[in-house]
């Protein structure tokens, strides 16, 4: 008995110290909602940008040096191209003659149908000049992925999702300035059981040409993305899938994961990004970035190195990175321009910001039929945080902090004229869920959330001492706030006249 423990514990200590030699990441590798994310190496700086959704401005763009570590540095759209309406989704990078160029998905101003516009610049970080729609496909045409093959570059995308015939994804040569399509698109690989078929990656490797591609259902609480792959030896097809698929699916920790883009290291290594929701509270991070090292098996289809279901813990792509911890948001409102962290509703309102003097003036106007006002947000990191600031004006304008999903959905506390009061949008419609004399003239307000979605409040009149304010909502309402393709986000909210603006001191966020 003696030896066998003795033996137990030598194997125990071998493993531990494989282990301590083995480093690894933590996924997300980029906190907060962005999904379908486009990833592009350009010497060695990583670039990547992602859906931006109802939310302006249009896709963040983020950077890294190391694939474990991003920063967001901006946006490629700071205004709304003057052919598009909305539901910015699905952007993918593509680097040709120095140009980098951006094939996006928009909804056209004009008849409110999903197209594929594209835009152009100097660099990933520069600014893009637009061309216009290059793909107008039926009701729907979203996905684009650019492939060049032999000098010919080749569009794919998504086509036919919301007519009455099965999903394809459809290919066309595109001109060598990359701004139109050249002939007639042919069919690449159809979905007949209409499980879903998007978010194509299109490559060439080992005499194959290669498709991973997500399967099922995108998006919200029951989603349950997954990715396949198939292969052909002629650029046209046919396309075999693979008898294995799907090659990454949900696991312990994750709920759902698919559509991205693969890139490579300076070295040849292969990493697939694409999002996905975790489970239980951290689904209301929304879909997140994930990075996967993707390898060639021996029978030439690709697999993960940490095999099919998809885990948070995956193993360092370079030995000397080590991954920074979240960090806490704080924004004192002495910059010159906002920071690019924050994002507004844009498809219920024309926000109007303004820094002066330290403070923030936040205001706008709603569009037509909306009743709802401006919300200037921020990505959650987590599920559990606080977010504070002070309200540093009196006026009748709606002043305060907010939870919000979009223009009928929301749960804010706020001061209006000499009233404190806390209001929720269900549904589109109000209901007031508190309502006392505003205390004094000054006004500290926190929004502290726990299990992403459970919302309390606090005032004071100091910074100092604090007051909740009690009240009953359904859980129901609450996850209201969650909309299709969107998590709710937390942030700062006015809704009155323009010339009657709330003005803040500062704004933080602390994740707990």
């Amino acid at each position: 008995m003696k030896k066998l423990l003795t033996i137990l514990l030598c194997s125990a200590s071998v493993t531990l110290g494989l282990a301590q030699q083995q480093t690894y990441f933590t996924n997300p590798v980029i906190h907060g909602d962005v999904a379908d994310p486009s990833i592009m190496r350009i010497g060695e700086t990583y670039y990547v940008t992602g859906t931006s959704s109802e939310w302006a401005p249009y896709y963040p763009v983020f950077t890294s040096s190391d694939l474990v570590n991003w920063k967001q540095t901006g946006h490629i759209f700071k205004e709304k191209p003057a052919w598009t309406k909305s539901s910015f989704w699905a952007p993918e990078w593509y680097y040709h003659n120095g140009k980098v160029y951006m094939y996006y998905t928009a909804r056209k101003e004009s008849d409110n149908i999903s197209c594929i516009g594209v835009a152009v610049a100097d660099s990933p970080t520069g600014k893009f000049k637009d061309y216009g729609p290059i793909v107008e496909f039926g009701k729907e045409a979203i996905d684009a992925f650019i492939l060049e093959d032999n000098g010919q570059l080749y569009m794919t995308w998504k086509a036919y999702g919301l007519d009455q015939r099965p999903i394809e994804l459809l290919a066309c040569k595109l001109s060598s300035d990359g701004l139109r399509l050249e002939g007639e698109p042919f069919s690449l690989l159809r979905d007949d059981e209409r499980r879903g078929m998007e978010g194509q990656h299109w490559f060439k490797q080992n005499g194959y040409y290669y498709i991973i591609y997500a399967v099922n259902g995108c998006c919200g609480p029951e989603s349950d993305y997954a990715v396949e792959v198939a292969r052909s030896k002629k650029l046209a097809g046919p396309y075999e899938k693979y008898e294995g698929n799907p090659i990454l699916h949900g696991g312990k920790d994750i709920q759902s994961i698919g559509h991205g883009t693969l890139t490579t290291t300076p070295d040849g290594r292969m990493f697939y990004l694409c999002h996905a929701y975790s489970r239980d509270k951290d689904f209301y991070q929304g879909r997140q970035p994930h990075l996967q090292e993707m390898r060639m098996g021996g029978d030439n289809w690709p697999y993960f190195v940490t095999g099919e279901y998809a885990s948070l813990a995956q193993p360092m792509p370079f030995t000397d990175c080590v991954q920074e911890p979240i960090f806490d948001f704080t924004d004192d409102f002495t910059a010159t321009a906002l920071r690019p962290e924050w994002s507004w509703n844009y498809p219920y309102a024309d926000v109007k910001t303004e820094l002066k003097g330290g403070n923030l003036s936040l205001c706008g106007s709603p569009k037509p039929g909306i009743k709802t006002g401006n919300a200037l947000c921020l990505r959650p990191s987590t599920a559990d945080y606080t977010l504070e600031t002070a309200v540093v004006n009196q006026n009748e304008s709606w002043k305060g902090v907010v939870m919000y999903g979009d223009d009928n959905n929301l749960l804010t506390l706020g001061c209006e004229a000499d009233r404190l009061k806390l209001k929720a949008v269900n549904d589109g419609k109000e209901l007031i869920l508190a309502d006392m004399k505003l205390p004094a003239s000054s006004l500290y307000l926190r929004m502290k959330v726990t299990d992403g979605i459970r919302c309390s409040f606090t005032y004071s009149e100091d910074g100092r001492k604090w007051k909740e304010i009690e009240y009953d909502l359904s859980p129901s309402a609450l996850k209201s706030l969650v909309r299709w393709d969107r998590i709710s986000r937390p942030g700062l909210y006015q809704q009155g006249a323009l010339d009657k603006p709330a003005v803040y001191g500062y704004c933080w966020l602390r994740n707990e």
